[in-house]
Formats: structure tokens, C-alpha cells, sequence
């Protein structure tokens, strides 16, 4: 799989857990040390500080506006906590010296530029999912990957969807035919496994959206980007066509 530039989003499941955390920063360190890919951008999804803000809408209705910021302004503060993790990986406010870097490996905090570039909808519809796939778009590029404790799409039979449309995806979950992720623990959260906006970006700004698990006990992200043996790489691919 030959990317040269790529952006991931690391899930509040997998940053909040310390191995997890430890194996995905050093796969993606392996890639870019080998210049299998050049340039990598890491966002941090809002975790259990979106979430707790969530609860705190439901329960208060601070409203939209506030809701939004302030859980975008949770992804800055989980970006600072993984570059104090990881101090050799440098964190920037700056998209554009992103896009003039031949070669970076850098955490992006995105409240700045997303408050210069209001352009997303406020809302709970709206999670560092499709925040992710925008920025990828607003650096030209052409894919973007959202590492999460689940391996990928799922349907009823619990089998991974590799590849699919973002119109096949709305298909499938309009008439219940993928897994249900919803819990008594988690039931307020929307991004079951992706938020319900995404699809529509991806089609918008035609940028895929690959799905991959960071967690500890699998090397999912090394062997997404390996040539060969492609059968045994467990990733979903949603695609703009």
C-alpha cells in the first residue's frame, strides 16, 4: 500500500489505553522511519472528555455552539497529552506548515483552524470522525484513517465489510444489517463505529475513510501498508463512488 502523506485520527479507546496508545504511535513511527510514509498527521478524538460533555448537554442543554467547542477544544487537550506521551513527535496549531513539510510526523491540535474555518455543522452528528476526514481534505489528501478499538465495519453475522460505499454503508445501516455497537454504557454516544456525517463527506470532498483497530494484541496498521498477502488485512475501506 504505497501512501505518501495520510492523516490519522486516534480514537479515545486507544489513546486512553496506555499499550494501545504504545503499539499504534510506534507502528506509525515504523512507517514513517522506513519512508513508507512521508508525511503523517495524528488527531485525537475528544474521548471520555467529549463524552463527558455529551452527558452534560443531555443533562443541562448548554446547546450546539458550546457542545461543539468545547468538545473540539477535548481533541487539543488529548493531542497534548499524547505528544507529552511521546515528545519526539512534535504538535502544531499550523495546517500550513503541514502542507510545506516534504516529511513530518506531527500532532495536529485543530480548535484554532476550526474556529478560523467554521465550516462544519454544530452538532452531536458531527464527531472528530468527520473533523478528521476535513482537515484530510483541507491538506489535499485523498484518504484518511480513523483507528478505533473495532476492526472495521461490521454486519450482523459479524463478519468485517472490507471494502464498501458511502452510499452502501447508509444502505446497509438504514436497514439494520450491520452490527449494533450501542450499549447501556455508551447508548448517548453516536459514532457507532463512524458518526453519521461522515458519509456524506466523504462524498462531498471524495476523500476514502479506512477503518483500522490500534489495538495492542494485533499489528492491523503495519499490515494494512504491507504489499503482499493483502487476504489477511483486517481494515474497512469506505469509498466516495
Amino acid at each position: 500500500m504505497l501512501i505518501d502523506q495520510a492523516i490519522f485520527k486516534v480514537g479515545g479507546k486507544i489513546f486512553e489505553n496506555r499499550k494501545n496508545l504504545i503499539s499504534t504511535i510506534s507502528q506509525l513511527t515504523s512507517l514513517y522511519e522506513r519512508n513508507i510514509i512521508h508525511k503523517i498527521v495524528l488527531i485525537a478524538g475528544g474521548g471520555s472528555y467529549a463524552n463527558f460533555i455529551r452527558r452534560l448537554d443531555q443533562k443541562f442543554s448548554i446547546g450546539d455552539d458550546i457542545s461543539h467547542w468545547m468538545a473540539i477544544y477535548s481533541m487539543d487537550l488529548n493531542g497534548k497529552k499524547i505528544s507529552r506521551y511521546f515528545p519526539r513527535v512534535k504538535r502544531t496549531k499550523n495546517l500550513e506548515e503541514i502542507k510545506k513539510a516534504n516529511k513530518i510526523f506531527t500532532i495536529f491540535l485543530p480548535y484554532k483552524f476550526l474556529r478560523q474555518n467554521d465550516i462544519l455543522v454544530h452538532s452531536w452528528n458531527i464527531s472528530s470522525d468527520s473533523i478528521t476526514l476535513y482537515l484530510a481534505y483541507k491538506l489535499n489528501m485523498k484518504i484518511c484513517f480513523l483507528i478505533k478499538n473495532v476492526d472495521g465495519i461490521i454486519d450482523r453475522n459479524n463478519k468485517v465489510i472490507k471494502e464498501l460505499s458511502s452510499k452502501e454503508y447508509i444502505r446497509l445501516k438504514n436497514l439494520g444489517k450491520l452490527a449494533d455497537f450501542s450499549s447501556k454504557e455508551d447508548s448517548f454516544k453516536l459514532s457507532k463505529p463512524i458518526d453519521s456525517y461522515l458519509p456524506g463527506l466523504i462524498n462531498k470532498y471524495q476523500i476514502d475513510c479506512v477503518l483500522l483497530n490500534g489495538a495492542s494484541s494485533n499489528l492491523r496498521i503495519m499490515k494494512y501498508f504491507k504489499i503482499n498477502n493483502s487476504q489477511n488485512k483486517i481494515y474497512s475501506k469506505i469509498s466516495h463512488y
